[in-house]
């Protein structure tokens, strides 16, 4: 089965970044990243979702967690350098990002976001993030992310 690049995949090739791209069986009723890392075996902890916040100062960002965390809306405003921050509304992330939930890469956007990496992500050699589209992921390596996107690592979740 050959697999379609995304565009995500396509920056990374661009930039000479290694990665592997993982296709998984998509389940239309549960796009959670617990089933992707049951779909892919692996450790649900190196399966990173990624999330998108509106902060009361400083407008859109993007925290990229482990797969079954919840993102801290207090410590993500406060990183983020505002008072508040909230979750966008789903019917804004396709305009906002150019990607659909359960497909959402922090690579690619429409625009760059600043974007905050949870730290657990050093913990690893490897990591998996959306690479733009249901049923595709990236495997790479943390730090070969955080450089490419110039995010930042700390801590925003609960």
């Amino acid at each position: 089965m050959k697999v379609q690049k995304t565009n995500a995949a396509r920056l990374l090739d661009k930039a000479k970044v290694p990665y592997e791209l993982i296709p998984y069986e998509v389940d239309e009723n549960n796009l959670a990243a617990t089933h992707v890392a049951e779909q892919l075996n692996e450790n649900i902890a190196q399966v990173f979702k990624t999330l998108i916040l509106r902060g009361d100062r400083y407008g859109l960002f993007v925290c990229v967690i482990p797969g079954d965390a919840e993102v801290d809306l207090k410590k993500a405003a406060k990183v983020s350098g505002n008072k508040s921050a909230e979750m966008i509304q789903m019917k804004e992330l396709l305009p906002l990002t150019g990607y659909i939930r359960g497909g959402c890469s922090p690579i690619g956007m429409k625009k760059p976001f600043p974007t905050y990496i949870h730290e657990t992500c050093r913990q690893f050699d490897y990591i998996y993030i959306s690479a733009g589209q249901r049923g595709l992921q990236l495997k790479l390596a943390p730090l070969h992310l955080t450089d490419f996107i110039n995010a930042v690592i700390t801590d925003v979740i609960s």
